[in-house]
């Protein structure tokens, strides 16, 4: 591992190209084809065509190579944009003319954004009330709540400023859009050809092996057959919960991703760290609990958009341009986190979503807190523990 990426200084001159390393892991064996590619395939074959590129002739080092390094010491750095402009400068006098490098940051932004590492800031109140997103974009105030939008300085009241002049928001949350994530997965052969192994590939011998195994997903596909009748379209599950980014655990501060799984993948990949797909990060210091919906709003509009209309996608292994649908079928969340994202209230006389009035609740008197204690009515009739009042 180079020296950059972590702790080990490592000497191995095979991490030379490690940037085409990792454009080759998540894009692996991919191929200009005969058939005239959408846009998006057009926009990702031009960066493997500048990830060919030397910085200046002679030099072995790729342009993307160069630029990710340079782009990773900048943030562990936190350098200023300024800065980094300032040595994108210096490094255009003292390489040759003929130099590859951008020369701003900006610049740089552009060719990192093609490979699909980009996400949207999103303003939001900072009470959860609303996102200044859509036609709320240009609001200085919340439009429930009616507080500001912006930073203020305590000293003297007024709306802080960054160096270039804009206005510091007080909350905002990164959305990572959904759309081009799933049509990368159909650029490379492999990834492309095990998105239908649920149809394909996939053994049905009435035993559990993978979530297309399962009655839920028979059932999805008996009542939704436009969609199933396209194994490529995406079924989805959703991910969510808090935790504490901080090394000190003392500091108070709950950060919300959420996380997309694509369910088509066979079953030793779609649990895969590398196959998840970051969808939201929602800021802290508080946790969004029941407020989540208005940070989902962007994830649930794409969602409904891919479920109706499709994206326009091309799919390198049959070399075909067709319309992507996707769909979200599960979520995986502990107790709390599916009261914030289903609505249905975990605490109190119906706290079970299966038995909802039926739950059995007893009201503690003396701490005022209800317990659950109707768990031996599970048991069979003659079991020897049903009518045990001596063991809990």
């Amino acid at each position: 591992m180079p020296f950059w990426i972590g702790c080990d200084n490592s000497d191995n001159d095979d991490d030379d190209d490690w940037a085409e390393d990792i454009i080759n892991d998540i894009y692996p064996d991919i191929e200009l084809n005969e058939e005239e590619p959408n846009d998006e395939a057009k926009k990702f074959y031009r960066l493997l065509q500048d990830l060919d590129k030397v910085v200046y002739p002679g030099c072995k080092t790729s342009k993307l190579d160069a630029l990710v390094k340079l782009l990773y010491i900048k943030s562990v750095g936190r350098w200023s944009n300024k800065s980094f402009d300032m040595l994108l400068q210096v490094l255009k006098e003292i390489l040759p003319n003929d130099s590859t490098l951008p020369e701003s940051y900006y610049e740089a932004k552009r060719i990192i954004k093609d490979i699909g590492l980009s996400y949207d800031k999103i303003d939001a109140c900072v009470k959860d009330c609303m996102l200044y997103w859509k036609e709320d974009e240009n609001l200085d105030r919340c439009k429930i709540c009616g507080l500001s939008r912006w930073k203020d300085d305590i000293r003297n009241g007024e709306t802080k400023l960054r160096k270039n002049g804009k206005k510091i928001p007080v909350k905002t949350m990164r959305y990572f859009p959904l759309k081009p994530r799933l049509q990368r997965l159909f650029m490379s052969k492999k990834t492309s050809s095990l998105m239908r192994w649920h149809k394909e590939g996939r053994v049905d011998d009435g035993v559990m092996r993978h979530l297309a195994d399962s009655p839920a997903w028979k059932t999805f596909d008996d009542v939704h057959k436009n969609f199933s009748s396209d194994p490529r379209n995406v079924r989805l599950g959703l991910a969510s919960d808090g935790f504490q980014p901080f090394n000190h655990s003392k500091t108070s501060y709950s950060i919300w991703p959420v996380i997309l799984i694509p369910y088509n993948l066979p079953p030793w990949m779609c649990m895969k760290e590398p196959n998840f797909i970051l969808s939201t990060l929602i800021p802290g210091p508080d946790g969004p609990r029941d407020a989540i919906d208005v940070y989902l709003q962007p994830l649930i509009e794409e969602l409904k958009d891919l479920w109706e209309v499709g994206v326009a996608t091309f799919d390198v292994s049959t070399r075909q341009n067709f319309m992507l649908h996707a769909s979200l079928l599960w979520t995986i969340n502990d107790f709390p986190a599916y009261a914030n994202l289903s609505g249905w209230s975990t605490k109190g006389k119906m706290a079970c979503p299966c038995c909802n009035k039926d739950t059995c609740y007893l009201r503690l008197a003396n701490c005022k807190k209800q317990c659950y204690m109707g768990h031996r009515r599970f048991l069979d009739s003659k079991h020897r523990w049903r009518k045990d009042k001596k063991k809990v």
